[in-house]
């Protein structure tokens, strides 16, 4: 009865296969035997290359990173460096200037005593040299004035060269006793 219903309903049942739907499990069979041989495997080597190319440049990132993290620890390091390098240097060069500079003092020491010397010396030379030409003037005035005191000339050469030879002594001895007190005087000028 039940087909009888079936046969004159239009003579279809969806639940008894019929051709058509066959022919089309099995044609979707086979395009998913297609896909499945020829499409599947160039994706899933497409899908596996991509993926070992991401993990690849993940891999390399990570390297870089770690370059990137001991290139900056070498830059700190080596910044670090430097400037222990430049405080060094600045101390050297204090040193050296602080060297430089007292042996230039010591220098300008030793030439100021030199100089000062020299001076001294010259002060000297020119002083003998004065009283030798006051020594020649004042005996020749001492025997000037002593001819005009005494009223005779002096005619002997060798009475007029004693004569002067003793007063010179005599002068010498006032002398010596005045330069000594002019020299502590002046000692003692330069000191204040």
């Amino acid at each position: 009865m039940t087909r009888e219903i079936l046969a004159a309903e239009g003579g279809s049942s969806f639940l008894v296969p019929n051709g058509t739907l066959i022919a089309e499990l099995i044609i979707f069979l086979l395009v998913l035997g297609v896909i499945w041989r020829y499409v599947v495997p160039p994706v899933k080597r497409a899908m596996n290359e991509r993926q070992d190319m991401v993990r690849k440049q993940i891999e390399e990132s990570e390297q870089t990173r770690k370059r990137l993290e001991e290139a900056e620890a070498k830059y700190r390091d080596a910044l670090s460096e430097a400037r222990t390098e430049a405080a060094k240097i600045r101390e050297g060069a204090r040193a050296d200037a602080q060297r430089v500079k007292e042996e230039m003092r010591e220098q300008a020491d030793r030439e100021v005593a030199r100089i000062r010397e020299r001076g001294e010396e010259q002060l000297a030379t020119q002083r003998d040299q004065a009283v030798r030409q006051l020594r020649s003037e004042v005996g020749r005035l001492a025997v000037s004035l002593a001819g005009r005191l005494v009223g005779e000339t002096v005619a002997d050469d060798a009475k007029r060269s004693s004569t002067v030879d003793r007063f010179l002594d005599e002068l010498e001895g006032m002398s010596s006793d005045g330069s000594a007190d002019a020299d502590s005087g002046a000692r003692s000028g330069e000191r204040r």
